[in-house]
């Protein structure tokens, strides 16, 4: 017999009848037998769709199912959210973990939701320790009273016997009252602490905050109008077995890198070696795809233009190649548009453009607050950007890049030479023909930005 609750606008509905479908339009998943739950997913643009799927499904096996029903490239940074909305806090599951498991603690609460999108950041701290972890927040823990060595940083928070600590200055609200203090935290594998003494370590200072073993840390969606908060960059400890705000450990960090090494230690401190698992583990299965290695070892680069083919073996001369013949095809579309009536680009500053409005990291009328949200939710990760409209132009665009986990935004400028359109991000010299091949050229060149664009921001329907 199945035994299961599905709810809506605050009412329950028992289902008794063996394997019945227990369907209603809310956002907690609903039982259609003892192995069998329908869950429902949303994306950015709060679209969603419902799936079944069997009961013990991973975060990771969500993510695969709407790869593949969306089309999706899996680049292994498509993540599973958990917003609880009445709370304002949203964190990301970990690959492993039940999307259930997950669920069940969100009691009657319909406000509750998963979202599937991009996150940029879910385990760059493996690739760039040293972005993360600011020195002079790490130290070595007291039970070791060895020096971290900061460029094997990851390999101490793996192994429980060199745990590193975590200090630093944070804001926290105190419980039951409106106001903020500034304190000195300690995280340690044991838990967090706060001292009430200034920056003294002893044990006599240090009082206890929360452990991680039955907790979670999220991320504040609105810190400072839901909460109150000093800054943006709020964070807290939520109980698994409670959805009460009360029982939330609400704190502030002064700038995003600081919030982001916090957050990262306390994942670290839960997790350890299972997020390095994580993390390797679909590149493994890529090394050992036979898919993947006939594909690597079977595509070359030819050369087509002379009597007799030849293969290319300079990787150089190849990437010139494939610039040289994309846009030539460019050059090509660009002429049947024109010949078959539309505008050619002496006609209009903006006629040309129609083609990049079909590429993933166009998001045409976005706003700068959108813009930065967006990136934000995808990864703060040196070059994940999106191209947008101006909103104060209507003539040019804009580049939204993140640089050292700060979003920075780059005016792209229409200029016309001899009847010709172009544009360009450094005042004319160095120009393109359109927006894709501005794009393609900072994707391989840093130019006048702080870095190259690496990942761009993707909407999906699903």
């Amino acid at each position: 017999m199945c035994l299961c609750f599905a709810h809506k606008a605050g009412f329950a509905m028992l289902c008794t009848q063996p394997y019945i479908s227990c369907r209603a339009s809310a956002n907690t998943q609903v039982c259609l037998s003892p192995n069998r739950w329908v869950i429902k997913v949303y994306n950015e643009d709060n679209t969603s769709r419902t799936v079944e799927v069997p009961s013990d499904i991973t975060a990771q096996d969500i993510c695969q199912l709407f790869i593949l029903k969306n089309h999706c490239i899996d680049d292994h940074s498509w993540t599973l959210f958990e917003q609880l909305s009445h709370l304002g806090i949203e964190r990301t599951i970990e690959d492993h973990e039940s999307v259930t498991e997950v669920q069940s603690g969100w009691g009657m609460d319909a406000s509750s939701r998963l979202y599937f999108r991009k996150n940029y950041a879910k385990y760059e701290f493996f690739r760039k320790p040293l972005d993360f972890f600011p020195e002079h927040m790490v130290s070595a823990s007291s039970e070791t009273r060895e020096t971290t060595n900061h460029s094997q940083l990851i390999q101490t928070f793996l192994n429980s016997s060199t745990c590193p600590e975590i200090h630093g200055y944070l804001h926290a609200k105190e419980q039951g009252k409106k106001f903020w203090k500034k304190s000195f935290f300690v995280l340690r594998r044991s838990g967090l602490y706060v001292s009430n003494k200034g920056e003294s370590k002893e044990p006599r200072h240090l009082q206890f905050i929360a452990e991680f073993s039955d907790s979670d840390v999220y991320t504040l969606l609105s810190a400072r109008k839901m909460h109150g908060a000093p800054t943006d960059y709020g964070f807290c400890i939520k109980p698994n077995k409670s959805s009460s705000p009360r029982d939330l450990k609400l704190l502030c960090a002064d700038e995003e890198h600081i919030r982001t090494c916090w957050v990262t230690a306390m994942r670290l401190f839960k997790y350890g070696m299972q997020l390095y698992q994580n993390f390797i583990q679909p590149h493994q299965k890529q090394r050992g795809s036979p898919m993947r290695s006939i594909s690597e070892n079977s595509l070359v680069a030819m050369d087509f233009s002379g009597h007799k083919s030849r293969v290319i073996e300079n990787p150089t001369e190849a990437l010139s190649v494939a610039v040289e013949e994309g846009l030539s095809w460019r050059r090509k579309s660009c002429h049947r548009l024109s010949s078959h009536g539309s505008p050619s680009p002496s006609q209009s500053p903006l006629s040309n453009l129609a083609v990049h409005r079909a590429q993933p990291w166009f998001h045409s009328r976005l706003s700068r607050e959108e813009a930065q949200r967006l990136i934000t939710q995808q990864g703060l990760i040196d070059g994940v950007f999106l191209l947008r409209d101006s909103q104060s132009n209507p003539k040019t665009f804009v580049l939204s890049l993140c640089h050292a986990q700060r979003i920075k935004h780059f005016q792209i400028l229409p200029v016309e030479d001899e009847g010709q359109l172009f544009f360009s991000l450094d005042d004319g010299h160095t120009r393109f023909g359109d927006l894709i091949q501005l794009v393609e050229f900072y994707q391989l060149n840093r130019g006048v930005l702080p870095c190259r664009l690496k990942h761009h921001c993707a909407r999906i329907a699903l």
